[in-house]
């Protein structure tokens, strides 16, 4: 896993000021160090600069970046941030067509191939990924980004160039490009954050390349094509052949995923999700004689202070236990203490170059650290809910019918927060209701499908546009920022493909949550594991954090200076801070509560002073 940046200009001559230019490469490369520890390069030509860290998982001597291949004697450049999966088949292709790599690396077969098949070979490519290709030739520059968007990739544009990068401060490495928000970028973090709409780089004039497409750019102009989209198809296997395929798509998703030279690793919860990963992980380990390493999270004194509610009614700790005697693994308990997760919610900032998810995102972050002190290599389970209809707004019919994003049901919780000719500019409800309307349109529903029906396809649809991309967001920003790569079996593109059009009466059969997910994974668990309730990523119930950030937040706010004082109405900020806070009625997702928005808070004041962001409304 890696970082890629770089510019383009097609009427540009980069070299005329080489040095100034290198060095600005050198700069990007910099900035992302923390993706890339292991190794780092450069290129520049007259069109087109290309910077590259690495962290070295597959063909650890071969992989150099960016890589150069040439073609009737015209040089393609590339630079490669991401895992392929079926490389075995790609390079099948490659010798019935007579062209060998000359390494063992991923990025050759990527190169080749486009050189080979042309832009639409990525079609066939089975993983996570961005990267850059310059064709010299054509002098074109091809941008591309993986289905689901499991790995990142921004840009923006700037006096005619393009400038390109896996984070959005790689972008502002580049002179002139400065942090800026106009009233959707407002919008994003106010009224839709910590989600973002698909292809929104928040700042004014950035976005981030669509899922499943890729951008070509030529001294015609831009391009974008989407080369995969969810589809809506009748489903015609029955209940059992469905529970068959799934079971075998689970399995090969993870087994594919486990492809690396260096010792892999697995998040392990003691839900269902992680479990099976951790188990197919540790059945295929054990073939070659090594035992699976597992970590599992939770807060210094959490059994003091849990608070079971409707979103979160138990505790992991018992069944990380049971799980880890079934699978006899080399397991590692972390825990995170309560001035630690608030401490790190600047570096979160620090990581997304964005207000995030608040202290769901800080401790994670500590807990990815904590793992890369040994490995490189993670599996989780997550994206598995929002696959399989794990969440409640999938079962409950107020949710179904809310007309708006079911893990937002109410801007009321923010808009209190905010001056009210914030409030009035913004257009808050209108922009949410925009953002939705467009992006339920974008999947079509069967004629056989009743109200109910389509509803939870266009949520199942949204979970997977809008929740899960948050949820990946997080877990490569968390991880990549340590230099940890986490991969997602479960947003592997042919299984969520297939479980999307699985009617609900198989998903949800006799009313158990992730039916299919459960029945095909029988005989991988014990049966206590595979149909425990679900119970998401722990958080801590110890009211001194709740007390240390309302501390935190206040003493910002005695800061005349804050660029708070611009956003919020400050005597219902006080208010809200004195009372107790709710830690069972989220205003985001299912934990993102009342301590959770003054963490919130707290990432949007530090946000709006590092990047000296400039409001335009």
């Amino acid at each position: 896993m890696c970082s890629i940046s770089g510019f383009y200009d097609p009427t540009a001559d980069f070299t005329g000021q080489r040095d100034s230019f290198l060095h600005i490469l050198d700069e990007m490369k910099h900035c992302l160090a923390h993706r890339g520890p292991d190794d780092n390069d450069s290129l520049l030509t007259p069109h087109c600069g290309l910077a590259h860290t690495r962290l070295s998982i597959i063909d650890l001597a071969g992989g150099h970046q960016p890589m150069t291949r040439e073609l009737d004697g015209y040089p393609y450049h590339i630079v490669y941030n991401g895992e392929i999966y079926n490389m075995k088949e790609l390079k099948n292709d490659l010798a019935n067509h007579q062209v060998f790599p000359k390494t063992n690396s991923d990025t050759e077969i990527l190169l080749l191939s486009y050189l080979t098949f042309g832009a639409d070979f990525v079609k066939k490519v089975d993983g996570i990924f961005a990267f850059a290709i310059y064709d010299e030739r054509h002098n074109t520059l091809t941008l591309f980004r993986d289905s689901f968007g499991v790995k990142p990739l921004f840009y923006t544009m700037i006096n005619g160039t393009i400038v390109f990068s896996s984070e959005p401060k790689g972008c502002f490495c580049f002179p002139g490009i400065k942090a800026e928000l106009d009233v959707d970028g407002l919008n994003e973090i106010l009224s839709l954050g910590p989600a973002r709409t698909p292809g929104s780089g928040v700042f004014y004039g950035f976005h981030e390349l669509l899922p499943g497409c890729y951008l070509t750019c030529s001294v015609f102009g831009r391009k974008m094509t989407q080369y995969f989209h969810l589809e809506s198809r009748p489903h015609f296997d029955s209940y059992e052949e469905t529970v068959e395929k799934t079971s075998f798509l689970i399995q090969d998703a993870i087994k594919r995923q486990m492809v690396s030279d260096v010792p892999i690793c697995t998040f392990l919860s003691g839900g269902v999700d992680s479990s099976v990963v951790s188990a197919v992980c540790a059945a295929e380990l054990k073939k070659q004689g090594k035992k699976l390493t597992t970590f599992s999270f939770d807060f210094i004194d959490n059994d003091k202070y849990f608070k079971a509610n409707s979103f979160q009614p138990s505790q992991d700790r018992p069944y990380v236990d049971k799980m880890v005697s079934f699978l006899d693994s080399d397991h590692h308990y972390l825990e995170c203490d309560n001035k630690m997760q608030a401490d790190l919610l600047y570096r979160s900032v620090d990581a997304h170059d964005l207000p995030c998810m608040a202290d769901i995102d800080s401790s994670l972050q500590y807990f990815c650290e904590e793992v890369s002190h040994s490995h490189k290599v993670v599996l989780t389970g997550e994206c598995a809910d929002e696959v399989f209809g794990g969440y409640p707004w999938f079962h409950r019919e107020e949710m179904l019918n809310s007309g708006t994003f079911p893990w937002t049901p109410s801007l009321t919780p923010r808009k209190v927060l905010l001056k009210d000719d914030l409030v009035k500019s913004l257009h808050m409800d209108e922009y949410v209701k925009n953002i939705y309307d467009r992006s339920v349109s974008e999947i079509n529903v069967l004629p056989s499908e009743n109200e109910i029906e389509t509803n939870r396809r266009r949520i199942g649809y949204l979970n997977i546009r809008f929740f899960m991309q948050t949820l990946l967001n997080r877990m490569d920003r968390t991880s990549m920022f340590s230099g940890l790569e986490a991969r997602v079996p479960f947003a592997d593109r042919k299984l969520v493909d297939y479980v999307f059009n699985i009617p609900w009466e198989m998903k949800a059969k006799d009313g158990l949550v992730k039916n299919i997910l459960r029945q095909a994974s029988k005989g991988l668990l014990p049966d206590e594991i595979l149909f425990r309730r679900k119970s998401p990523y722990p958080k801590t119930y110890n009211p001194y954090y709740e007390n240390l950030l309302a501390k935190r937040l206040k003493e910002v706010l005695s800061d005349s200076a804050s660029p708070l004082h611009s956003l919020l109405d400050l005597k219902q900020v006080t208010q809200f801070l004195e009372n107790p806070k709710d830690y069972g009625a989220p205003w985001y997702g299912q934990l993102m509560a009342g301590p959770q928005m003054i963490a919130y808070l707290l990432q949007i004041e530090y946000f709006l002073r590092k990047y000296n962001v400039s409001i335009r409304i």
